[in-house]
């Protein structure tokens, strides 16, 4: 039985952080940063069921075209996608009355796609376009308190960004879902995503402080990594992909990050319709989900 310290639980029997109920979530979840961008997925619904809030946690399950979605908003980085990957896989493979796992034959695999904004490390990554993830390469420590195992190649890429970089410890790189990105991907770039843990010097921005790595974006820029499978670059950043990537195969879900491109750091420009990039990436999502 999994104690009460660890497996937490709301008055009304919710678990703790996402205030949802195992009923309350479909089998298909999109997830957004910002929780105002609830609302701009969830209005394209046919009808909405539930709705709950609670922190920077907001919820919205309803249907589209007869599909049951669940748009979830999970705040910055990859912290908050430990508690919602955990929490998530809660409700639907641990039984909250015995505080049980559930046995290996009933338990549920999500489909988790998340839609959200991206800065492109590359010039040929134009503003406007849409990016699937193939592989999230961490540089945060999440990955270190988890018995994640990576590939071959997986490895090496990780090995040679921290010789590149110079880092006193290991990234760790994930491939995505190859499911969700044949049904969801068709015409977008296909890139390799790089998860900060912050967006000022993680991703190379110095206002008042000065960076430690030297030419840090460029270094980023440059990385390639030559392997049977071709060349190996990094095509953008933000801060949770690899927070999804690593839990999802860890926990056995289907996980996919899909990137609005709204910055360009090689070429100096920030998106001017950032908004209208960010609704036809959730149009066309929600048209291809069904």
């Amino acid at each position: 039985m999994i104690p009460s310290s660890e497996l937490i639980l709301n008055p009304d029997g919710s678990i703790y952080h996402l205030n949802l109920l195992p009923d309350h979530i479909s089998d298909t979840i999109l997830t957004v940063g910002d929780p105002g961008r609830v609302a701009q997925v969830s209005r394209h619904f046919d009808s909405v069921e539930f709705e709950t809030t609670h922190r920077e946690f907001v919820t919205h399950v309803g249907y589209y075209r007869g599909k049951r979605i669940t748009v979830l908003s999970t705040g910055m980085g990859t912290d908050n996608i430990d508690i919602v990957m955990n929490e998530l896989d809660a409700l639907v493979n641990i039984d909250f009355v015995s505080r049980t796992v559930r046995p290996q034959e009933e338990r549920m695999s999500l489909r988790i796609i998340r839609l959200g904004t991206s800065g492109s490390l590359q010039a040929d990554v134009p503003l406007g376009s849409m990016l699937a993830t193939e592989h999230a390469v961490g540089l945060d420590s999440l990955a270190q308190f988890y018995p994640l195992m990576e590939t071959g190649l997986e490895t090496e890429v990780a090995t040679e960004l921290q010789k590149s970089l110079g880092l006193p410890y290991a990234p760790y790189v994930v491939r995505g879902s190859d499911l969700l990105r044949e049904q969801l991907g068709a015409g977008m770039v296909m890139g390799n995503t790089l998860t900060c843990p912050g967006f000022y010097g993680p991703q190379g921005r110095s206002l008042r402080l000065e960076l430690r790595i030297p030419n840090y974006i460029e270094r980023l820029q440059n990385f390639r990594h030559q392997s049977a499978e071709g060349e190996f670059r990094l095509t953008n950043f933000e801060m949770e992909t690899a927070g999804y990537y690593s839990l999802g195969r860890m926990l056995g879900h289907e996980v996919l990050s899909l990137n609005a491109i709204v910055a360009n750091r090689a070429t100096g420009e920030f998106a001017d319709n950032a908004g209208a990039v960010v609704d036809a990436m959730i149009e066309q999502t929600l048209q291809r989900l069904v």
